[in-house]
């Protein structure tokens, strides 16, 4: 009878320890944007020296807040980027373009920096070769 009496208290704890688990879950994610991105990095291949390139990264906010884009820089002068200014609600679309001069020939490897309200900052890169 006691082992009976056990075995029904041990499944009894179980399920309440099981049931904090998942309230404590539940709570612990907190509201916030959150971009998700297709992709974070594009490759031009070859393209003309002088002859200007843009990249679209498209993203969706799989938050539960507004995703509010505060800024986005390029590593330097030859890349400007751009990006959806208002507030992306929950579920919907927006984009960031990253432009590149395409001035010097060679290969190149740049980054912009974005930066948003969901807490981190996100590095997209562009890369490719500039030709004659």
């Amino acid at each position: 009878m006691k082992k009976l009496q056990f075995i029904i208290g041990l499944l009894l704890l179980s399920v309440s320890v099981h049931a904090q688990d998942e309230s404590l879950t539940a709570e612990a994610k907190p509201l916030a944007p959150l971009m998700s991105l297709e992709a974070d990095a594009h490759d031009f291949g070859q393209i003309k020296q002088g002859e200007p390139v843009t990249a679209t990264f498209k993203f969706v906010n799989t938050g539960a807040l507004p995703l509010i884009i505060t800024n986005a820089k390029g590593s330097c002068g030859c890349t400007v980027p751009s990006y959806t200014k208002e507030p992306i609600a929950p579920n919907a679309t927006g984009e960031i373009m990253a432009t590149y001069n395409a001035a010097n020939k060679g290969v190149f490897t740049k980054t912009v920096t974005v930066t948003t309200n969901e807490g981190q900052s996100r590095i997209l890169r562009i890369k490719g070769e500039v030709i004659e």
